[in-house]
């Protein structure tokens, strides 16, 4: 059985796309992608791969929490960026939002991602 999440906290499916912020399932949490989108604008936060980083782990924390977990539990992310140029950036943000013990990870680059933004992470966490 799944268990859907879904928090305000965090910004919505993008553009209404057949996707959920999470979902628990199996003993753990599988969080969809996630942008440096401001959920009370809608838009990417400005200030480049640091603030949209930053903006991102705000969105993780967020439906994690609402699912009972937290950034501490986290097992693997995968990062998508537009250039890795940003992974240096970007890993600086990642390291001290993630806690003492990192995950597994993934990090690549990839032409494009929605709204212009520059970097996406998606994670799978334990659940509580």
């Amino acid at each position: 059985m799944k268990q859907v999440i879904r928090t305000e906290q965090a910004p919505a499916p993008f553009q209404g796309a057949p996707y959920n912020q999470a979902i628990v399932a199996n003993g753990f949490v599988f969080v969809a992608g996630q942008l440096g989108i401001d959920p009370a604008s809608g838009q990417v936060v400005e200030g480049g791969i640091s603030s949209q980083t930053e903006r991102v782990f705000a969105n993780l924390e967020a439906i994690l929490v609402a699912a009972g977990s937290s950034l501490d539990a986290i097992v693997k992310t995968t990062v998508f960026l537009t250039n890795l140029d940003d992974f240096a950036r970007m890993n600086e943000v990642y390291a001290r939002s993630i806690g003492g013990t990192p995950p597994a990870r993934s990090t690549v680059e990839v032409g494009r991602l929605p709204t212009g933004a520059l970097v996406e992470i998606e994670a799978v966490a334990l659940a509580s």
